[in-house]
Protein backbone atom coordinates (compact mmCIF):
# COMPACT_ATOMS: atom_id res chain seq x y z
CA UNK A 1 0.00 0.00 0.00
CA UNK A 2 1.14 3.55 -0.47
CA UNK A 3 -0.67 5.41 1.86
CA UNK A 4 1.52 3.70 4.59
CA UNK A 5 4.37 5.05 3.64
CA UNK A 6 5.70 8.51 4.61
CA UNK A 7 7.93 9.89 2.46
CA UNK A 8 6.77 11.46 -0.86
CA UNK A 9 8.31 13.55 -3.41
CA UNK A 10 6.63 14.88 -6.42
CA UNK A 11 7.90 15.33 -9.76
CA UNK A 12 5.77 18.33 -11.19
CA UNK A 13 4.12 19.50 -7.66
CA UNK A 14 3.24 22.82 -9.61
CA UNK A 15 0.76 21.52 -11.52
CA UNK A 16 -2.84 21.84 -10.24
CA UNK A 17 -3.80 17.99 -9.69
CA UNK A 18 -0.38 17.47 -8.47
CA UNK A 19 -0.61 19.68 -5.55
CA UNK A 20 -3.57 18.93 -4.74
CA UNK A 21 -2.52 15.41 -3.72
CA UNK A 22 0.55 16.64 -2.52
CA UNK A 23 -1.36 19.14 0.00
CA UNK A 24 -4.14 16.29 0.97
CA UNK A 25 -0.89 14.06 1.84
CA UNK A 26 0.78 16.84 3.80
CA UNK A 27 -2.58 17.07 5.63
CA UNK A 28 -2.63 14.12 6.60
CA UNK A 29 0.65 14.22 8.15
CA UNK A 30 2.93 12.69 5.46
CA UNK A 31 6.22 14.22 4.36
CA UNK A 32 6.18 15.91 1.28
CA UNK A 33 8.54 17.15 -1.13
CA UNK A 34 8.44 17.98 -4.85
CA UNK A 35 9.98 20.01 -7.70
CA UNK A 36 8.71 21.55 -10.78
CA UNK A 37 10.60 22.95 -13.74
CA UNK A 38 8.65 26.04 -12.93
CA UNK A 39 10.68 26.66 -9.96
CA UNK A 40 13.71 28.01 -12.34
CA UNK A 41 11.62 31.32 -12.92
CA UNK A 42 11.01 33.73 -10.02
CA UNK A 43 7.75 34.89 -11.54
CA UNK A 44 6.52 31.56 -10.23
CA UNK A 45 7.91 31.89 -6.54
CA UNK A 46 4.37 32.70 -5.24
CA UNK A 47 4.03 28.93 -6.26
CA UNK A 48 6.64 27.57 -3.55
CA UNK A 49 5.20 30.15 -1.27
CA UNK A 50 1.75 28.66 -1.06
CA UNK A 51 3.02 25.21 -0.65
CA UNK A 52 5.66 26.20 1.86
CA UNK A 53 2.54 27.22 3.81
CA UNK A 54 1.21 23.47 3.93
CA UNK A 55 4.70 22.09 5.27
CA UNK A 56 5.25 21.20 1.79
CA UNK A 57 9.31 21.50 0.34
CA UNK A 58 9.67 22.61 -3.06
CA UNK A 59 12.88 22.08 -5.36
CA UNK A 60 14.30 22.63 -8.70
CA UNK A 61 13.67 19.74 -11.21
CA UNK A 62 17.55 18.57 -10.97
CA UNK A 63 17.00 15.79 -8.15
CA UNK A 64 18.41 17.99 -5.12
CA UNK A 65 14.93 16.91 -3.19
CA UNK A 66 15.26 13.33 -3.81
CA UNK A 67 17.45 11.41 -1.19
CA UNK A 68 17.88 8.02 0.50
CA UNK A 69 14.38 8.76 2.69
CA UNK A 70 12.27 9.32 -0.23
CA UNK A 71 9.97 6.34 -0.28
CA UNK A 72 7.75 7.14 -3.49
CA UNK A 73 8.41 9.46 -6.08
CA UNK A 74 4.96 10.53 -7.72
CA UNK A 75 4.66 11.71 -11.36
CA UNK A 76 1.74 12.17 -14.09
CA UNK A 77 1.32 10.73 -17.23
CA UNK A 78 3.12 14.30 -18.34
CA UNK A 79 6.28 13.18 -16.82
CA UNK A 80 8.86 11.96 -19.99
CA UNK A 81 10.78 8.90 -19.45
CA UNK A 82 14.12 11.05 -19.61
CA UNK A 83 13.30 13.28 -16.46
CA UNK A 84 16.86 13.08 -14.52
CA UNK A 85 14.79 12.93 -11.53
CA UNK A 86 13.15 9.67 -12.18
CA UNK A 87 16.28 7.83 -13.24
CA UNK A 88 17.75 9.32 -10.07
CA UNK A 89 14.80 7.13 -8.40
CA UNK A 90 15.59 4.18 -10.64
CA UNK A 91 19.13 4.61 -9.29
CA UNK A 92 18.13 4.57 -5.35
CA UNK A 93 15.16 1.60 -6.40
CA UNK A 94 12.76 4.30 -5.05
CA UNK A 95 8.83 3.16 -6.46
CA UNK A 96 7.52 5.31 -9.13
CA UNK A 97 4.07 6.13 -8.68
CA UNK A 98 1.67 7.24 -11.33
CA UNK A 99 -0.71 10.21 -9.48
CA UNK A 100 -3.52 8.51 -10.62
CA UNK A 101 -3.25 4.97 -8.88
CA UNK A 102 -2.15 7.28 -5.96
CA UNK A 103 -5.67 8.90 -5.85
CA UNK A 104 -7.44 5.35 -6.77
CA UNK A 105 -6.01 4.12 -3.58
CA UNK A 106 -6.90 7.38 -1.73
CA UNK A 107 -10.30 6.86 -3.05
CA UNK A 108 -10.75 3.51 -1.65
CA UNK A 109 -9.80 4.38 1.46
CA UNK A 110 -12.89 7.03 1.32
CA UNK A 111 -16.24 7.43 0.88
CA UNK A 112 -15.69 8.95 -2.60
CA UNK A 113 -17.86 11.15 -4.85
CA UNK A 114 -15.81 11.56 -8.17
CA UNK A 115 -17.11 14.28 -10.73
CA UNK A 116 -16.52 13.58 -14.37
CA UNK A 117 -17.50 14.83 -17.69
CA UNK A 118 -15.48 17.25 -19.86
CA UNK A 119 -16.80 19.72 -19.06
CA UNK A 120 -17.92 21.84 -15.16
CA UNK A 121 -15.55 19.45 -13.11
CA UNK A 122 -14.25 21.84 -11.51
CA UNK A 123 -17.08 24.26 -10.63
CA UNK A 124 -19.12 21.30 -9.95
CA UNK A 125 -16.69 19.94 -7.50
CA UNK A 126 -16.25 23.21 -6.24
CA UNK A 127 -20.12 23.88 -5.77
CA UNK A 128 -20.67 20.29 -4.00
CA UNK A 129 -17.87 21.12 -1.51
CA UNK A 130 -18.96 24.30 -0.22
CA UNK A 131 -22.90 23.38 -0.18
CA UNK A 132 -21.45 20.38 1.91
CA UNK A 133 -19.07 22.32 4.05
CA UNK A 134 -21.63 25.06 4.90
CA UNK A 135 -24.09 22.43 5.58
CA UNK A 136 -21.88 20.58 8.32
CA UNK A 137 -20.55 17.61 6.10
CA UNK A 138 -17.05 18.54 5.86
CA UNK A 139 -15.62 16.57 3.21
CA UNK A 140 -12.58 16.53 1.84
CA UNK A 141 -11.04 17.73 -1.55
CA UNK A 142 -8.83 17.13 -4.33
CA UNK A 143 -9.55 19.05 -6.96
CA UNK A 144 -8.17 21.39 -10.29
CA UNK A 145 -9.42 24.45 -9.56
CA UNK A 146 -8.51 26.91 -5.96
CA UNK A 147 -12.09 28.01 -4.59
CA UNK A 148 -11.99 31.21 -3.15
CA UNK A 149 -12.80 30.76 -0.21
CA UNK A 150 -9.88 28.53 0.52
CA UNK A 151 -7.49 31.01 -0.70
CA UNK A 152 -8.24 33.37 1.39
CA UNK A 153 -5.08 32.32 3.68
CA UNK A 154 -3.16 32.72 1.05
CA UNK A 155 -2.91 28.93 -0.16
CA UNK A 156 -3.93 27.45 -3.71
CA UNK A 157 -7.25 26.35 -2.59
CA UNK A 158 -7.76 22.63 -4.09
CA UNK A 159 -6.97 20.59 -1.58
CA UNK A 160 -8.76 20.43 1.85
CA UNK A 161 -8.62 17.58 4.63
CA UNK A 162 -12.55 17.24 6.02
CA UNK A 163 -13.21 15.77 9.35
CA UNK A 164 -15.92 12.87 7.86
CA UNK A 165 -15.25 10.47 5.30
CA UNK A 166 -16.33 12.00 2.37
CA UNK A 167 -14.02 12.68 -0.27
CA UNK A 168 -14.71 14.76 -3.31
CA UNK A 169 -12.31 14.34 -6.53
CA UNK A 170 -12.30 16.11 -9.45
CA UNK A 171 -12.16 12.80 -11.70
CA UNK A 172 -10.00 13.13 -15.33
CA UNK A 173 -10.54 11.83 -18.37
CA UNK A 174 -8.20 13.42 -20.47
CA UNK A 175 -5.59 11.34 -19.81
CA UNK A 176 -7.81 7.71 -19.53
CA UNK A 177 -7.17 7.62 -15.60
CA UNK A 178 -10.20 7.61 -14.66
CA UNK A 179 -11.12 3.97 -15.29
CA UNK A 180 -8.95 3.56 -12.06
CA UNK A 181 -11.57 4.92 -9.59
CA UNK A 182 -13.81 3.07 -7.95
CA UNK A 183 -15.97 5.46 -6.48
CA UNK A 184 -19.42 5.39 -4.41
CA UNK A 185 -20.94 8.03 -6.19
CA UNK A 186 -19.96 8.65 -9.87
CA UNK A 187 -21.49 12.24 -11.87
CA UNK A 188 -21.40 12.34 -15.24
CA UNK A 189 -22.10 16.25 -16.45
CA UNK A 190 -21.29 16.40 -20.05
CA UNK A 191 -19.34 14.30 -23.28
CA UNK A 192 -17.68 16.39 -25.97
CA UNK A 193 -14.68 15.86 -27.95
CA UNK A 194 -11.54 17.39 -26.04
CA UNK A 195 -8.36 15.15 -26.08
CA UNK A 196 -9.97 12.04 -27.44
CA UNK A 197 -12.62 10.93 -30.23
CA UNK A 198 -16.09 10.68 -28.68
CA UNK A 199 -15.83 6.75 -29.46
CA UNK A 200 -12.98 6.85 -26.95
CA UNK A 201 -14.55 8.52 -24.37
CA UNK A 202 -17.91 6.56 -24.32
CA UNK A 203 -15.54 4.20 -23.55
CA UNK A 204 -13.50 5.70 -20.75
CA UNK A 205 -16.99 7.06 -19.14
CA UNK A 206 -18.21 3.21 -19.51
CA UNK A 207 -15.95 2.10 -17.49
CA UNK A 208 -16.58 4.97 -14.91
CA UNK A 209 -20.39 3.61 -14.83
CA UNK A 210 -19.39 0.11 -14.18
CA UNK A 211 -16.95 0.41 -11.41
CA UNK A 212 -19.05 3.26 -9.99
CA UNK A 213 -19.83 1.27 -6.19
CA UNK A 214 -23.46 2.90 -5.19
CA UNK A 215 -25.00 5.72 -7.12
CA UNK A 216 -24.32 6.78 -11.10
CA UNK A 217 -26.03 10.35 -11.78
CA UNK A 218 -26.03 11.80 -15.18
CA UNK A 219 -27.27 14.91 -16.84
CA UNK A 220 -30.22 14.32 -18.94
CA UNK A 221 -29.97 17.77 -20.35
CA UNK A 222 -26.81 16.62 -22.36
CA UNK A 223 -27.23 14.54 -25.08
CA UNK A 224 -24.49 12.28 -25.28
CA UNK A 225 -24.41 11.85 -21.41
CA UNK A 226 -28.20 11.15 -21.42
CA UNK A 227 -27.28 7.97 -23.09
CA UNK A 228 -26.06 6.92 -19.91
CA UNK A 229 -29.36 7.41 -18.06
CA UNK A 230 -30.43 3.69 -18.64
CA UNK A 231 -30.41 1.17 -15.27
CA UNK A 232 -28.86 4.29 -12.75
CA UNK A 233 -29.69 5.26 -9.93
CA UNK A 234 -30.31 9.63 -10.47
CA UNK A 235 -30.63 11.56 -13.30
CA UNK A 236 -30.60 15.69 -12.88
CA UNK A 237 -31.09 18.31 -15.83
CA UNK A 238 -34.54 18.46 -18.38
CA UNK A 239 -37.34 16.67 -16.79
CA UNK A 240 -36.11 15.00 -14.25
CA UNK A 241 -36.73 15.84 -9.96
CA UNK A 242 -33.40 17.98 -10.09
CA UNK A 243 -35.24 20.25 -12.53
CA UNK A 244 -33.92 24.04 -13.07
CA UNK A 245 -36.90 26.73 -14.47
CA UNK A 246 -37.25 30.40 -15.03
CA UNK A 247 -33.62 30.95 -15.62
CA UNK A 248 -32.25 34.54 -14.82
CA UNK A 249 -29.32 36.63 -15.39
CA UNK A 250 -28.71 40.09 -14.05
CA UNK A 251 -25.36 41.45 -14.36
CA UNK A 252 -22.95 38.93 -12.24
CA UNK A 253 -25.87 36.88 -10.89
CA UNK A 254 -28.23 34.20 -12.02
CA UNK A 255 -31.58 32.93 -10.24
CA UNK A 256 -33.52 29.81 -10.67
CA UNK A 257 -35.90 27.70 -9.58
CA UNK A 258 -35.88 24.34 -8.67
CA UNK A 259 -39.49 22.81 -7.05
CA UNK A 260 -40.83 25.90 -6.29
CA UNK A 261 -37.79 26.72 -4.19
CA UNK A 262 -35.67 29.70 -5.36
CA UNK A 263 -31.94 29.86 -5.63
CA UNK A 264 -29.62 32.78 -5.98
CA UNK A 265 -26.11 32.44 -6.96
CA UNK A 266 -23.35 34.81 -7.57
CA UNK A 267 -22.07 33.63 -10.96
CA UNK A 268 -22.69 33.68 -14.48
CA UNK A 269 -24.14 31.50 -17.53
CA UNK A 270 -26.93 29.26 -17.59
CA UNK A 271 -24.66 26.13 -17.54
CA UNK A 272 -23.96 27.10 -13.95
CA UNK A 273 -27.87 26.41 -13.18
CA UNK A 274 -27.05 22.84 -14.58
CA UNK A 275 -24.01 22.42 -12.16
CA UNK A 276 -25.85 23.33 -9.43
CA UNK A 277 -28.45 20.99 -10.41
CA UNK A 278 -25.67 18.04 -10.20
CA UNK A 279 -24.70 18.99 -6.72
CA UNK A 280 -28.45 19.10 -5.66
CA UNK A 281 -28.71 15.54 -7.03
CA UNK A 282 -25.66 14.39 -4.78
CA UNK A 283 -26.19 16.54 -1.50
CA UNK A 284 -29.77 14.38 -1.49
CA UNK A 285 -28.02 11.61 -1.24
CA UNK A 286 -26.20 12.88 1.83
CA UNK A 287 -29.66 13.63 3.38
CA UNK A 288 -28.45 17.60 2.24
CA UNK A 289 -31.99 18.88 1.09
CA UNK A 290 -33.10 21.80 -1.58
CA UNK A 291 -33.46 24.43 0.82
CA UNK A 292 -30.53 24.35 2.86
CA UNK A 293 -28.75 24.26 -1.31
CA UNK A 294 -30.05 27.05 -1.82
CA UNK A 295 -29.25 29.16 1.01
CA UNK A 296 -25.35 27.56 1.17
CA UNK A 297 -25.15 28.62 -3.01
CA UNK A 298 -26.26 31.82 -2.11
CA UNK A 299 -22.73 32.80 -0.61
CA UNK A 300 -20.39 30.40 -3.20
CA UNK A 301 -17.40 32.10 -3.52
CA UNK A 302 -16.22 30.64 -6.98
CA UNK A 303 -13.22 29.68 -8.29
CA UNK A 304 -10.00 30.34 -9.72
CA UNK A 305 -10.13 31.99 -13.42
CA UNK A 306 -13.74 30.23 -14.11
CA UNK A 307 -15.64 33.70 -14.85
CA UNK A 308 -13.34 35.20 -12.14
CA UNK A 309 -14.46 39.06 -12.30
CA UNK A 310 -11.29 41.09 -12.35
CA UNK A 311 -13.04 44.55 -12.13
CA UNK A 312 -15.17 46.91 -13.71
CA UNK A 313 -13.81 50.30 -14.94
CA UNK A 314 -15.23 53.61 -16.89
CA UNK A 315 -18.03 50.58 -17.59
CA UNK A 316 -15.62 48.17 -18.66
CA UNK A 317 -15.87 44.53 -17.47
CA UNK A 318 -13.02 42.71 -17.51
CA UNK A 319 -13.49 39.02 -16.76
CA UNK A 320 -10.98 36.00 -16.56
CA UNK A 321 -11.63 32.60 -17.43
CA UNK A 322 -9.87 29.03 -18.06
CA UNK A 323 -12.20 27.64 -20.85
CA UNK A 324 -10.03 26.20 -23.51
CA UNK A 325 -11.93 23.40 -25.58
CA UNK A 326 -14.77 24.02 -27.50
CA UNK A 327 -18.23 23.92 -25.30
CA UNK A 328 -16.49 25.88 -22.25
CA UNK A 329 -15.74 28.21 -24.86
CA UNK A 330 -18.97 28.84 -25.93
CA UNK A 331 -20.50 28.76 -22.62
CA UNK A 332 -18.37 31.14 -21.42
CA UNK A 333 -18.90 33.21 -24.40
CA UNK A 334 -22.82 32.75 -24.17
CA UNK A 335 -22.07 33.54 -20.17
CA UNK A 336 -20.51 36.72 -20.57
CA UNK A 337 -22.51 38.52 -23.63
CA UNK A 338 -25.94 39.30 -21.31
CA UNK A 339 -23.12 41.43 -18.79
CA UNK A 340 -22.45 44.10 -21.48
CA UNK A 341 -23.35 45.23 -24.76
CA UNK A 342 -20.46 43.87 -26.66
CA UNK A 343 -17.82 41.08 -26.10
CA UNK A 344 -14.10 41.53 -26.63
CA UNK A 345 -12.88 37.60 -26.36
CA UNK A 346 -9.43 36.51 -26.23
CA UNK A 347 -8.52 33.16 -26.24
CA UNK A 348 -4.77 31.70 -26.29
CA UNK A 349 -4.65 27.83 -27.09
CA UNK A 350 -2.27 25.24 -25.18
CA UNK A 351 -0.47 22.58 -26.87
CA UNK A 352 -0.14 22.03 -30.77
CA UNK A 353 -1.59 18.66 -30.67
CA UNK A 354 -4.56 19.78 -28.55
CA UNK A 355 -5.18 23.05 -30.76
CA UNK A 356 -4.97 20.66 -34.15
CA UNK A 357 -7.50 18.25 -32.34
CA UNK A 358 -10.24 20.41 -31.91
CA UNK A 359 -9.81 22.98 -34.81
CA UNK A 360 -12.83 22.15 -36.35
CA UNK A 361 -15.22 21.78 -33.17
CA UNK A 362 -13.66 25.37 -32.02
CA UNK A 363 -14.58 27.18 -35.08
CA UNK A 364 -18.06 25.80 -34.74
CA UNK A 365 -18.05 26.47 -31.27
CA UNK A 366 -16.89 30.36 -31.80
CA UNK A 367 -19.08 30.91 -34.82
CA UNK A 368 -22.54 29.40 -33.63
CA UNK A 369 -21.83 31.96 -30.35
CA UNK A 370 -20.71 35.59 -31.65
CA UNK A 371 -22.74 38.02 -32.02
CA UNK A 372 -22.53 40.75 -34.96
CA UNK A 373 -20.83 43.11 -32.91
CA UNK A 374 -18.60 40.90 -31.04
CA UNK A 375 -14.91 40.21 -31.55
CA UNK A 376 -12.74 37.13 -31.19
CA UNK A 377 -8.62 37.50 -30.81
CA UNK A 378 -6.27 35.41 -30.47
CA UNK A 379 -2.15 34.93 -29.80
CA UNK A 380 0.27 32.49 -30.55
CA UNK A 381 -0.08 28.58 -29.11
CA UNK A 382 1.11 28.44 -25.58
CA UNK A 383 3.86 25.64 -25.87
CA UNK A 384 4.79 23.87 -22.36
CA UNK A 385 8.03 22.37 -23.93
CA UNK A 386 8.26 18.92 -24.82
CA UNK A 387 7.90 16.88 -28.31
CA UNK A 388 5.36 18.51 -30.15
CA UNK A 389 5.10 19.23 -33.89
CA UNK A 390 4.58 22.73 -34.35
CA UNK A 391 2.81 22.73 -37.99
CA UNK A 392 -0.34 24.42 -36.45
CA UNK A 393 -0.87 28.41 -35.54
CA UNK A 394 -3.42 30.37 -34.08
CA UNK A 395 -3.05 31.99 -36.94
CA UNK A 396 -5.05 29.34 -38.78
CA UNK A 397 -8.02 29.49 -36.70
CA UNK A 398 -8.24 33.29 -36.84
CA UNK A 399 -8.48 32.71 -40.60
CA UNK A 400 -11.56 30.04 -40.57
CA UNK A 401 -13.37 31.84 -38.24
CA UNK A 402 -13.25 35.23 -40.97
CA UNK A 403 -14.04 33.00 -43.73
CA UNK A 404 -16.70 32.13 -41.17
CA UNK A 405 -17.90 35.68 -41.21
CA UNK A 406 -16.46 36.46 -37.67
CA UNK A 407 -15.09 39.73 -36.65
CA UNK A 408 -11.77 38.04 -35.63
CA UNK A 409 -7.93 38.86 -35.40
CA UNK A 410 -4.54 37.45 -34.65
CA UNK A 411 -1.63 39.14 -32.80
CA UNK A 412 0.55 36.62 -32.01
CA UNK A 413 2.55 38.42 -29.19
CA UNK A 414 -0.42 39.02 -26.85
CA UNK A 415 1.21 42.15 -25.07
CA UNK A 416 1.11 43.65 -28.05
CA UNK A 417 -2.56 42.76 -28.81
CA UNK A 418 -3.81 44.10 -25.59
CA UNK A 419 -2.06 47.92 -26.60
CA UNK A 420 -4.76 47.75 -29.44
CA UNK A 421 -7.57 46.65 -28.03
CA UNK A 422 -7.40 48.32 -24.77
CA UNK A 423 -7.49 51.73 -26.38
CA UNK A 424 -10.86 50.76 -28.72
CA UNK A 425 -13.04 49.49 -25.29
CA UNK A 426 -15.80 51.33 -24.82
CA UNK A 427 -18.25 51.95 -21.84
CA UNK A 428 -20.64 48.86 -21.86
CA UNK A 429 -17.51 46.37 -23.48
CA UNK A 430 -17.13 43.11 -21.84
CA UNK A 431 -13.15 42.07 -22.32
CA UNK A 432 -12.84 37.74 -21.41
CA UNK A 433 -9.85 36.43 -21.48
CA UNK A 434 -9.39 32.26 -21.83
CA UNK A 435 -6.66 30.08 -21.48
CA UNK A 436 -5.56 27.51 -19.51
CA UNK A 437 -2.18 25.57 -18.57
CA UNK A 438 -0.07 28.58 -18.99
CA UNK A 439 0.44 29.37 -15.62
CA UNK A 440 1.24 32.99 -16.72
CA UNK A 441 -1.70 33.64 -17.12
CA UNK A 442 -3.69 34.96 -14.19
CA UNK A 443 -0.84 37.54 -13.63
CA UNK A 444 -1.02 38.71 -17.25
CA UNK A 445 -5.18 39.01 -16.66
CA UNK A 446 -4.31 41.37 -14.18
CA UNK A 447 -1.50 42.99 -15.80
CA UNK A 448 -4.43 43.57 -18.56
CA UNK A 449 -6.75 45.07 -15.62
CA UNK A 450 -4.42 47.40 -14.48
CA UNK A 451 -2.93 48.28 -17.78
CA UNK A 452 -6.77 49.27 -18.54
CA UNK A 453 -7.17 51.79 -15.92
CA UNK A 454 -3.82 53.28 -16.61
CA UNK A 455 -4.75 54.27 -20.55
CA UNK A 456 -8.50 55.23 -19.84
CA UNK A 457 -8.31 57.40 -17.21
Amino acid sequence: MVLDKQNFFFIGIGGAGMSAMAQYLAGNNKHVRGSDRLFAYAENDYIKTQLAKENIQCFLQDGSGIDENTEAVIISTAIEDTNLEIAKAQALNIPIILRADLLAEICDSRKTIAIAGTSGKSTVTAMLFHILHECGVSPSLITGAGLASLQTEGGIGNAFVGKSDYLLIEADESDGTLVKYKPQIGLLLSIDKDHKELEELAEIFNTFKRNTQEYFIVNYAHPLAKAYSQNISLDFGGGTRFEGKDFKQIGFSISFYVNDILFKIPTIGKHNMENALACMAVADLLGVHLEQCANALQTYGGIYRRHQLLGEHLGITVIDDYAHNPAKIAASIRACQPVGNRLIAWFQPHGYGPTRFIRKELVEEISNCMRADDEIWMSEIYYAGGTAIKDISAKDLIQDLKFSGINAYFEADRKQLFEKVITNLHAGDVLLLMGARDPSLEKFANEVFQDLKRVKK
